[in-house]
């Protein structure tokens, strides 16, 4: 009954929809709507089409998917190029601010979109995500990526490592992870940058930036930074990281081979540890909030419509199908794990149901309480080259003993040669 209800529920939404794009100005003949996605985004437009097409026959959905940097930067190219784009373009968090600046993107604020309309519906800091310095409202969050600690239990167990010696801080978590590695011969942590990466993420408050201030200026040599290439350091040094990089091959057989034991990322880290990281270790795998009280956001999708699109009508009331309703956002929470922007399908029951997964806990509450702690922060084209600086500096740090504030010093200095603003 409930599975009925809730298509009932979809396709009065969609009668709705179809209403609206006539309204809009969409004519009778059918129309091809390009969707262009990554993996595994793209696992929500392909649920969706079925329920779409059903009774809004006349728009037929075209989805083109692409390796996630694949996707981005043939995005990035078509915007400049101002030709070959699709009608609705998927945008990962990492690259919204390159995207935002590049002015190849409509203003889905302005008439005939009226899309601020919509910002109070969405998770308070994820909005301004998707805002230029002038205000333009380039894209329209789908899913947000709450910072969470996933920890296999039984290796823990073995260890005589509890939550709390994970979570109290991050010197209690390395030293965890010198008790993991003894008794389980496992890694506690896959990379030492993924304690950089969420250290330099946490404790920012609305309106900051990760790596420039609100002038543009570079902040890496900075105490954030500083404790950040620290932890890092401190984590390589105890031997607890297994010096994979994430989304590696390796890193995938290191949680296959139970080489790994825990991993700090957003919430829909979770939908792939189940469906293909880690299904043999169902039952073992466990979530927590990161340690030492640190909240912060890991990721999360958009959509946005390119200017030199040819059906932007129809494309924007697809956008607000996917992003505003509740049931279809449930249904990208079910099939993804990723965890809605939509406020209202963030308290949907399914939010309290336990995960089998994760032994029966029910682990979306706990990603529920970090997105509402998590702050707006403020994005800038240039920040996934400063990453990339960055990351090259922390890199010699570990591997070549480099000095921690000389590094963050050519760190500054090279990113403000490269961004030259």
């Amino acid at each position: 009954m409930h599975t009925l209800t809730k298509r009932a529920a979809l396709q009065r939404l969609v009668i709705g929809t179809a209403a609206a794009v006539a309204a809009f100005g969409a004519q009778a003949q059918t129309t091809t709507l390009t969707v262009a996605s990554f993996p595994s985004f793209d696992l929500a437009v392909k649920a969706a089409i079925p329920l779409y097409k059903k009774v809004n026959p006349n728009v037929e959905i075209k989805l083109v998917s692409l390796a996630f940097a694949d996707h981005h930067t043939a995005m990035t190219t078509a915007l400049a190029a101002g030709g070959n784009v699709p009608d609705v373009m998927g945008v990962e968090l990492s690259y919204i601010g390159r995207l935002v600046e590049s002015k190849g993107l409509e203003d889905l604020g302005k008439p005939p979109y009226n899309g601020m309309a919509l910002t109070p519906k969405f998770a308070k800091f994820t909005v301004p995500l998707a805002m230029s310095g002038s205000g333009t409202l380039a894209a329209i969050p789908a899913d947000i990526g709450p910072g969470a600690l996933f920890y296999r239990k039984d290796m823990m167990d073995k260890a005589g490592v509890t939550e709390a010696d994970l979570t109290k801080s991050w010197e209690s978590y390395i030293e965890a992870g010198k008790k993991v590695k003894a008794a389980t011969g496992a890694y506690l942590m896959a990379d030492a940058v993924d304690i950089k990466d969420i250290y330099i993420r946490s404790g920012l408050k609305a309106g900051e930036g990760i790596y420039f201030d609100k002038k543009g200026q570079p902040l890496i040599d900075s105490p954030r930074f500083q404790k950040g290439f620290e932890l890092a350091k401190a984590a390589r040094n105890a031997g607890i990281d297994a010096k994979v990089k994430a989304w590696s091959p390796e890193w995938g057989e290191g949680f296959k081979r139970d080489k790994v034991a825990s991993q700090m990322m957003g919430a829909w880290l979770g939908g792939h540890l189940s469906n293909w990281l880690a299904p043999d270790s169902k039952g073992q795998w466990r979530s927590a909030q990161l340690p030492n009280g640190a909240f912060a956001s890991w990721g999360g999708s958009f959509y946005a419509i390119p200017q030199k699109a040819q059906n932007k009508a129809a494309a924007w009331e697809f956008i607000k199908f996917m992003t505003t309703n509740k049931e279809m956002q449930i249904e990208a929470f079910r099939k993804l794990d990723a965890f809605p922007a939509l406020i209202e399908a963030q308290s949907d029951p399914f939010v309290n149901e336990p995960i089998e997964y994760f032994g029966g806990q029910k682990a979306r509450q706990l990603w529920k309480v970090s997105a509402d702690k998590i702050q707006a922060i403020a994005v800038d084209k240039f920040d996934p080259v400063a990453n990339e600086i960055v990351n090259a500096e922390l890199d010699k740090v570990l591997e070549q003993n480099k000095d921690i504030k000389t590094a963050l010093a050519d760190a500054q200095s090279a990113i403000k040669k490269r961004v030259r603003r």
